[in-house]
């Protein structure tokens, strides 16, 4: 508590005093606080732990920032933020706070999403941001539709979908109609995404790794090369094959 206090009389001086500081809104702080939320997605997925502290304390800055803001035009402070989440963990918890039994995880995102609707969502899917990335956004709408029975009896099930999302992409590749093919790409996608949620896997985070270990390759390849004194443009495919197999196997150790 006594380091929140600090945190706050601090926002408190940079506002009255800090000419940067001074001058932002709500408005211009969003892109910067997305740009944060990226970095400590970017530490998880690394699994470094003093990178994720220093993150959590830009995105705490944030919060602090957007509360101070709303409180000098009246609109509400950080009690409130507090005061707010803090009513709806214990709505939404009944099985904690209150008389509720619940059987295991699921019975509670089941729950939790029935009471999302006491509280004024009109939809399941009313909650889902317009602006999340794709791929988290439909691992998000499958994940809130699972929670009212809407899903595969049997997970293996997927797999038959995927197969058919792939032979209908085939197809319109075939006719070269552009349009419809990348609605058969996005359809095999929405499976992809389907299928990961159904074994646990995060999709998002399984492409992110993906992205990191090819960039990691590439650069050996790319700096391999180099001193070789080679340029890339000037090797064939077979030549770069093999350097990608040796970072393949330097990966495993060091990649």
């Amino acid at each position: 508590m006594e380091s929140f206090g600090r945190l706050l009389n601090i926002m408190d001086e940079l506002r009255a005093k800090c000419p940067w500081d001074n001058k932002q809104t709500i408005e211009s702080l969003r892109h910067l606080t997305i740009e944060e939320t990226y970095e400590l997605a970017d530490a998880i997925i690394e699994k470094d732990m003093d990178g994720i502290r220093k993150e959590l304390g830009d995105i705490l800055l944030h919060i602090v920032f957007y509360a101070k803001i709303a409180s000098e035009n009246g609109d509400f402070n950080i009690t409130d933020v507090i005061e707010g989440i803090c009513e709806k963990l214990l709505f939404r918890h009944p099985h904690v706070f209150g008389n509720v039994s619940v059987n295991d995880a699921e019975d509670v995102k089941k729950n939790w999403e029935n009471l999302k609707i006491k509280e004024g969502n009109k939809s399941i899917l009313g909650g889902v941001p317009n602006s999340l990335p794709a791929m988290v956004k439909a691992h998000r709408v499958q994940d809130k539709v699972r929670a009212v029975g809407f899903d595969w009896e049997v997970r293996e099930q997927v797999w038959e979908k995927i197969e058919e999302e792939l032979g209908e992409l085939k197809v319109e590749i075939e006719h070269m109609d552009v349009e419809k093919m990348e609605s058969e790409f996005g359809d095999l996608f929405f499976s992809m995404v389907n299928a990961a949620r159904l074994y646990g896997i995060d999709p998002e985070a399984a492409l992110e790794r993906t992205n990191k270990k090819f960039i990691k390759r590439f650069n050996y390849l790319e700096q391999q090369t180099i001193n070789n004194g080679r340029s890339l443009t000037s090797m064939t495919l077979e030549e770069m094959e093999l350097i990608w197999e040796e970072a393949k196997n330097v990966s495993v150790h060091t990649i």
